[in-house]
C-alpha cells in the first residue's frame, strides 16, 4: 500500500469519526434535549461550516481537535462577511453545546470555546403608541356593536390596559376574572399567577362584551374562555394577530403591528406618567428588573426632548 492511499484511509476514517459524532450530537438535541427540528437542522448545518473553513484555513478534519485559536479565526472571519451579531452569537451558541457534548462524552478534555466571548447586540428600544394614537383606536364608533366587533375591542383594550401577553389572553377564562374586586388572574410564564387589576372603563366594557357574548353562546360557555372565535372556540395567536393588525392598520405611526407593542405601549405609558419600576414589573410578569428597565430608555428619551426642546440652554 503507498503512502498516498494510506493517507487517504486515514483521512476517511477520520471523516467517519467526526460524521459519527455529529450525529451522536443531533441524536442527543433531537431525544434528549427535545429541541426542534429547526433547532436541530440549524446546528448541523453551523458545525459543518466551521468544520469548512477550519479545513480550508488550517488543514483540520475534525472539530475535536480545534484550539481557540483556530474557533476564534471562525467567529472573526463571521463578522468580516457581515453577519449579524444576533447571528454570530447563535452560531457559537452552537459551538458551546457541542463542546459541552464532547466534554461530557469525555471525547475532549478542555473546551476550546471557553474564553469565546459572545457579541453586543445593538440595543434596540422597544416601539410604542402615543397616548392620542391608541385612544383613537380604542374610540367605541370604530367597533360594530354585535359580538364579533365588541370582541375586537376586548382584545385591543385588555391587551393595552393590563399588558398581558399574547399566550397569556389565549388562556384566560371568564373564571379568572374578578369583577366583584377589579382584578385578573393571569397564568404567566413557568405557571407563574399573578393578580392585574382591572380600571373602572375596562370593566364596563368587560359588562358590555359579557352581554354580547351570553346573547351570542350559551350561559353555560360563560364558564369557556375569555376570547374567542365567531364559532365560540378558544382563541389563536392568529386571530389575535389579525384583530390587532387590522385595528393598528388605521394609523401609520409605527410599522410594527402586534399584540406585543400593545404590551410595550402600557409598560412605557405606565413609567411615564410616573409609575413605580418595580410595579410595573409585577404587572408585566417580569422575573427580575432588567426585562422591565429596557422601557425607562423610552422615558428618558421623551426626556431629553422636552429639555432639547425647552431649556435655553440645550
Amino acid at each position: 500500500m503507498t503512502f498516498i492511499t494510506w493517507n487517504s484511509q486515514i483521512r476517511f476514517y477520520l471523516f467517519i469519526s467526526f460524521t459519527a459524532m455529529i450525529d451522536s450530537f443531533i441524536n442527543y438535541l433531537e431525544f434528549e434535549k427535545r429541541s426542534s427540528p429547526h433547532t436541530v437542522l440549524a446546528y448541523r448545518k453551523d458545525l459543518e461550516q466551521v468544520l469548512d473553513f477550519v479545513n480550508l484555513s488550517f488543514a483540520l478534519d475534525d472539530l475535536s481537535v480545534c484550539s481557540h485559536a483556530e474557533l476564534r479565526a471562525w467567529i472573526i472571519d463571521l463578522v468580516e462577511q457581515g453577519f449579524s451579531s444576533t447571528t454570530v452569537n447563535r452560531k457559537l451558541a452552537t459551538l458551546r453545546s457541542y463542546y459541552k457534548f464532547l466534554l461530557r462524552s469525555r471525547i475532549i478534555e478542555k473546551d476550546p470555546t471557553y474564553k469565546l466571548k459572545s457579541l453586543k447586540n445593538p440595543k434596540k428600544l422597544p416601539e410604542f403608541l402615543q397616548e392620542n394614537s391608541i385612544n383613537s383606536v380604542l374610540e367605541e364608533s370604530h367597533y360594530e356593536e354585535g359580538f364579533e366587533g365588541q370582541r375586537d375591542r376586548m382584545v385591543m383594550e385588555f391587551l393595552y390596559l393590563t399588558g398581558v401577553r399574547l399566550a397569556e389572553l389565549i388562556q384566560l377564562q371568564w373564571k379568572d376574572l374578578n369583577l366583584i374586586e377589579d382584578q385578573v388572574k393571569v397564568l404567566g410564564k413557568r405557571q407563574k399567577e399573578r393578580i392585574i387589576p382591572i380600571s373602572k372603563s375596562l370593566k364596563q366594557n368587560i359588562l358590555l362584551y359579557q352581554k354580547v357574548f351570553e346573547e351570542r353562546f350559551s350561559k353555560a360557555e360563560i364558564n369557556s374562555y375569555f376570547i374567542v372565535s365567531n364559532k365560540g372556540e378558544q382563541s389563536y395567536p392568529m386571530m389575535i394577530y389579525r384583530i390587532v393588525k387590522a385595528r393598528l392598520d388605521q394609523i401609520a405611526e409605527t410599522s410594527k403591528r402586534s399584540p406585543h407593542l400593545l404590551r410595550h405601549t402600557f409598560a412605557t405609558h405606565l413609567l411615564n406618567k410616573g409609575a413605580d419600576l418595580n410595579a410595573v414589573k409585577d404587572l408585566l410578569g417580569h422575573a427580575n428588573l432588567a426585562a422591565t428597565q429596557v422601557y425607562t430608555h423610552n422615558t428618558l428619551e421623551k426626556l431629553k426632548a422636552v429639555f432639547e426642546q425647552a431649556h435655553p440652554k440645550a
